[in-house]
């Protein structure tokens, strides 16, 4: 039988790392990746045949459950019309006109095949609209990996930034301002410095890429409130946050209207899609109507569109978000409560189908306190439960997620697991 370990050693040759995606290769946590053979509702199975409980849910798609029968049936009818045409399709129209629906902030949205495509496209869209060259983002907060995001801080008030990744040359990133999440003042000193040069914000209304951190009261309003008085576009990222965090994403969630939205993950069920979309003024200046360039062979693609709009459908239905989000709850509250048997200093919180984990004894609002975990705790934590079958995103630094099929079979086991894995925390 193909180990795991046999099949990492054989990708190492070919592919670099041995993964198509770095945090895949648990370089953070230490050990060898799953590889993973089959997924169904709450769980994958690995090469080795191994079962785990997913709260991974291929980074947050699998909202309503791996292989989702409806979602496979839907792929499978929309394959037997072809994979790609390279053509407008009256899915792709239906699906745009569901996102409309479903965020108001959005009067026209354009499909493309990534998140990172859609954050990249609304900031060059963002530029053309404005005419202005400078953006800003906030450290900790993820945004694809196009040069002029891929981009860390130093340390002085107002910070333009560095390459965080190697082949990104620093004039790239030299309009890109990194400030810290949730520290408003920063943002108005930084509008009151060059705020007539600031073509947007791009922010994780809700961020996910540092783990779970929510925006503390104030901070959004006042983003949007900075916007508009400088004439800057506020995009929300919401490609995790999307159809996750709730019905109508964290904009719904807030009341908070962003300029531009981008969205991914969830609308494609599954498949690989992005969008990005907001008012039509500003969508207008996109090509072929306007002069800011954005194009993709497979934007649109029939079968990920299928998907995406199966997946809307069932989540649309009565009660979806109400089961979710107290599965999610009840997955933190026991979760905590197993910690603190075993006297963890933990803590946890929750958004729609999202969640975080935290070894400290508070939940972070920032990126630099969300540093201040016990690594050493979450990674035995971590291996601790995979030896369990409970299947963690593999860093402590990333939310986790829940399905519509986490049920309390799977939360009790969950928690059984759990209780060994916290046992072994406490005797570090």
């Amino acid at each position: 039988m193909m180990t795991n370990q046999d099949i990492f050693q054989r990708a190492q040759q070919t592919i670099p790392g041995g993964v198509n995606s770095p945090v895949r290769a648990f370089k953070s946590v230490g050990g060898t990746p799953r590889f993973i053979t089959r997924a169904e509702g709450a769980h994958i199975w690995d090469i080795e045949g191994k079962q785990y409980i997913d709260y991974l849910g291929s980074w947050g798609p699998a909202i309503v459950g791996h292989a989702h029968p409806e979602v496979v049936k839907a792929v499978q009818d929309a394959t037997l019309n072809g994979l790609s045409f390279g053509a407008p399709t009256e899915g792709e129209v239906v699906l745009a006109e569901k996102i409309a629906e479903l965020l108001p902030s959005i009067e026209q949205v354009r499909l493309v095949s990534s998140g990172t495509e859609a954050t990249m496209s609304a900031i060059r869209l963002a530029r053309g609209f404005t005419g202005r060259k400078k953006i800003i983002k906030f450290e900790g907060c993820y945004h694809g990996h196009s040069d002029s995001l891929l981009v860390k801080a130093g340390s002085g008030l107002l910070t333009f930034g560095n390459p965080s990744s190697a082949g990104v040359p620093a004039e790239f990133v030299s309009h890109t301002i990194v400030l810290d999440y949730n520290d408003i003042d920063k943002v108005k000193k930084t509008f009151e410095e060059v705020g007539h040069d600031i073509a947007c914000i791009i922010v994780e209304p809700i961020a996910g890429n540092m783990n779970l951190v929510k925006p503390v009261v104030g901070f959004l309003e006042g983003l949007r409130e900075l916007c508009t008085a400088y004439g800057a576009l506020l995009i929300f990222d919401e490609v995790m946050t999307g159809f996750r965090a709730g019905p109508k994403g964290v904009q719904g969630l807030t009341g908070i209207k962003p300029d531009l939205t981008t969205l991914a993950k969830v609308i494609g069920g599954g498949m690989p899609v992005g969008a990005f979309g907001g008012r039509k003024e500003i969508m207008q200046h996109i090509a072929p109507m306007g002069a800011v360039y954005q194009a993709g062979t497979l934007s649109g693609n029939p079968i990920s569109v299928a998907a995406g709009l199966k997946t809307l459908e069932i989540l649309s239905r009565p009660g979806f978000y109400e089961k979710l989000t107290s599965a999610t709850e009840a997955l933190i509250t026991g979760l905590k409560e197993k910690a603190a048997k075993h006297h963890i200093a933990f803590s946890a919180d929750s958004v729609g189908g999202m969640f975080g984990i935290y070894f400290r004894s508070s939940i972070p609002t920032r990126f630099a306190e969300v540093h201040e975990s016990n690594i050493t705790a979450f990674n035995t934590f971590f291996h601790a439960m995979l030896d369990e079958g409970v299947h963690l995103a593999p860093s402590a630094f990333e939310a986790g997620f829940v399905s519509a099929c986490h049920d309390n079979e799977v939360l009790n086991k969950t928690f059984e697991a759990a209780d060994k894995a916290f046992a072994k925390v406490a005797a570090l």
